[in-house]
């Protein structure tokens, strides 16, 4: 076991503070790492807050995480000392079942994939994230950051990236397909500057128009705010694919008049209550209405290469530990553009 200095969330009313948490010795198949950088996602804040059901107490939340290997097992063979590395999501799956098998160990389904940070690792312990000093991971669930992407920018593209760059390979987003970005934030802004290198056509559909000049500047060709009631019946049946990266509640109708025929409205964003959904929008147009859920490991790595490729990186403001808390705050009120990054050189 090793000792590194982390920030927790002791309970779902108390600030996150410094402490000290413990990693497992390195395995045979284990890749320890020094974490240089880990993003701050929304789902940090619903988990430690206690939002999304009951949570293991204490928490280290972080699960867009990049840095440098500092030791490998003795039957590692992807990995050595010195590689640049990051890891997503889930540490682990059970490797067996059918989604496993095909290279979706997000859907794992015996019993499901291992969370980052607040799950039950196959060692008996807690897992805990990336707002930390060091992490030890199974090889097979750590990706490998390509040298043209800096490891602030990659983090994340670990949970970020990956969460818009797979519906967006699934539902084929290309040339000669029109894509709507519903909402311009931690997600909407990666899933706008993706969706323009895989050469689709971009419209950003925002409550208002403030983000407007940041919208075109990524990449998008069209912008619209969706509070102006003459954005719905100018657009209807406009898009092949909408990314819905917002967590509101919305007229499922309205967003859904929106598509084309046999297009495909995409659920990102986790709404706090059920959505209502009106089938005649669905039907009228051969319509679909889908979610999506990070990607796997393979696909991980393939969007990390295609954003080196194609020089795709996220907005982001890099942060010290200490501010961690104001930061959460501040993605309440959604003011940051568009990603924090936590420097972890502190807790190394």
């Amino acid at each position: 076991m090793s000792t590194v200095t982390a920030y927790a969330a002791t309970a779902a009313t108390e600030p996150l503070t410094k402490t000290t948490i413990t990693r497992r010795d390195v395995g045979p198949h284990d890749v320890a790492f020094d974490i240089h950088f880990a993003g701050i996602c929304h789902s940090d804040i619903h988990t430690v807050r206690g939002e999304w059901g009951a949570a293991r107490y204490p928490i280290v939340p972080g699960h867009e995480i990049a840095g440098i290997v500092t030791e490998v097992g003795a039957e590692v063979t992807k990995f050595k000392v010195g590689d640049r590395v990051g890891v997503g999501c889930f540490v682990d799956s059970c490797r067996e079942c059918a989604s496993c098998r095909a290279g979706l160990e997000q859907y794992c389904t015996n019993p499901g994939m291992v969370g980052t940070y607040s799950a039950i690792d196959r060692d008996g312990q807690q897992t805990q994230g990336g707002y930390s000093g060091a992490i030890v991971v199974d090889e097979n669930y750590v990706l490998r950051i390509p040298d043209a992407i800096s490891l602030d920018k990659a983090a994340p593209l670990l949970c970020a990236g990956i969460t818009t760059y797979s519906p967006l390979r699934h539902w084929n987003a290309g040339p000669g397909r029109r894509v709507a970005v519903i909402g311009l934030g931690g997600l909407g802004h990666m899933a706008v500057k993706l969706a323009v290198a895989l050469g689709a056509e971009v419209a950003v559909l925002s409550q208002s128009l403030k983000k407007m000049e940041d919208g075109l500047r990524l990449g998008a060709s069209e912008y619209y705010a969706t509070s102006d009631p003459e954005t719905f019946r100018k657009l209807a049946g406009s898009f092949d694919l909408i990314l819905n990266t917002v967590s509101a509640n919305l007229d499922m109708g309205d967003y859904l008049g929106l598509l084309a025929v046999n297009g495909t409205l995409v659920e990102l964003g986790l709404p706090e209550r059920p959505m209502t959904v009106p089938v005649f929008p669905l039907g009228a147009g051969r319509r679909s209405l889908a979610g999506s859920m990070i990607g796997g490991i393979a696909e991980t790595q393939e969007m990390l290469d295609f954003c080196a490729e194609h020089g795709v990186t996220p907005e982001i403001e890099v942060i010290q530990p200490d501010y961690i808390n104001d930061a959460y705050e501040r993605v309440l009120a959604s003011d940051v553009r568009y990603r924090f990054v936590i420097d972890t050189a502190s807790l190394r």
